[in-house]
């Protein structure tokens, strides 16, 4: 899950000002990248890990400062060394971690919000931030085109093809230079949407997996009983129906991911009929890889279909075959291939 979901809701309900710190660049190795967040509140409340434990109480010493004098500022910590000559705890985890300490306040607030409503409304929100001036505030840009951040700049040329060009949480976060100024650039992604069709009793733990792992789950089911929070309370929203009547209203697009688990073979060749010439970025089908192939009128299963849904980890049970398939959505979000045996 991307952090700054959570460091986003941490900031829209905190009582006060606080911190947004966010590694803008890693050297070497480090327990997470450039883009990850952690937000520490006036009162203390921290939300969002940097490291694995051995940089946040260090993050959350300078975070006070920055609070008290209300300077945005750049702070790097060296993770290489293995004594505790440096500042930190002789961790010697082979990174140096540049961490930029952005204050929010009752001025400031209003534009990290601004970016939290664009995320829910699902869209992709571009960031630049200069660092040789700390005054001024960063520049944000959503792909529909609305800016906001108080900089009034004229965006780069780059900018606007990174927002545009970039695929699916495939942007790069990092340090960019332009026009003798040093920028922090970063993506932010809405949540991946995933639909699952069918409610029966193994959805609730893909469900479950699959909202942990950061996707916002919809699930779909002609079954009243099932189709509700009582039956599957970690669902983000429920449309009910039989899928002529629910897939038109679910709007679906190149960014959704899709497992048709109906366990019913006519609903399922149904909904493999309405999905099929659609641009998913993931339609995964439950059940053994022959039954698909009968759900298609060629008898066979098309490559972009998943099929059996999940990846080869020898699952078994409705909680196992749940981390199997959410491990796959992850595997296609990341970009990164996977091998069926």
């Amino acid at each position: 899950m991307e952090s700054y979901y959570a460091v986003l809701e941490a900031i829209a309900g905190a009582p006060g000002d606080g911190v947004l710190a966010i590694i803008i660049s890693v050297e070497g190795s480090a327990y997470q990248k450039e883009g990850t967040c952690m937000w520490i509140g006036a009162n203390g409340e921290t939300v969002g890990l940097l490291s694995g434990g051995c940089l946040e109480e260090a993050v959350a010493a300078y975070a006070r400062e920055v609070l008290g004098n209300r300077q945005a500022t750049a702070v790097s910590f060296d993770l290489r060394t293995e004594d505790d000559w440096s500042w930190g705890q002789g961790a010697g985890c082979n990174g140096l971690i540049r961490v930029w300490f952005e204050p929010v306040t009752d001025g400031t607030k209003p534009l990290w919000l601004a970016l939290k409503r664009c995320l829910e409304h699902g869209e992709h929100v571009l960031m630049a931030r200069s660092l040789s001036n700390r005054n001024e505030p960063p520049f944000f840009q959503s792909e529909t085109g609305e800016q906001f951040g108080g900089c009034r700049r004229t965006p780069h040329r780059e900018w606007r093809e990174w927002l545009h060009k970039t695929p699916f949480y495939q942007g790069r976060s990092g340090l960019y230079e332009a026009d003798g100024e040093t920028f922090y650039v970063q993506h932010f992604w809405p949540k991946p949407r995933l639909v699952v069709f069918g409610a029966g009793s193994d959805a609730p733990p893909l469900v479950s997996a699959a909202k942990a792992a950061g996707f916002s789950v919809t699930v779909s089911d002609w079954r009243p009983a099932f189709c509700h929070p009582s039956h599957v309370p970690d669902a983000d929203a429920f449309v009910m129906g039989f899928p002529h009547e629910t897939v038109p209203r679910l709007r679906l697009n190149e960014r959704d991911f899709v497992v048709i688990m109906t366990h019913q073979f006519e609903r399922d060749r149904e909904l493999v009929s309405l999905l099929a010439d659609m641009p998913l970025a993931y339609l995964g089908v439950l059940g053994p890889r022959r039954r698909t192939d009968r759900l298609f009128p060629s008898g066979s299963t098309p490559p972009f279909v998943r099929s059996p849904a999940g990846l080869s980890i020898g699952a078994r049970g409705p909680y196992e075959i749940a981390v199997s398939i959410t491990a796959e959505l992850i595997s296609v979000l990341r970009r990164r291939s996977t091998e069926r045996v």
